[in-house]
């Protein structure tokens, strides 16, 4: 097991911190859209999606 571990220790690292990562983004995300706030920075006229992105 200790050979594994010593062989694998930067493939482990790396993953260990993409997943991280990843929880971060997604934790941002949930936390943005709880918030009303939008991940677009432009304006609503023109989007395809205005209708369904900032519902009140």
């Amino acid at each position: 097991m200790i050979g594994w571990l010593s062989a694998n220790l930067g493939t482990i690292i790396v993953s260990v911190i993409l997943i991280a990562v990843v929880g971060l983004i997604i934790y941002k995300m949930i936390k943005d859209k709880k918030e009303g706030r939008s991940s677009c920075s432009h304006g609503c006229q023109n989007c395809a999606m205005k209708g369904t992105c900032h519902r009140k």
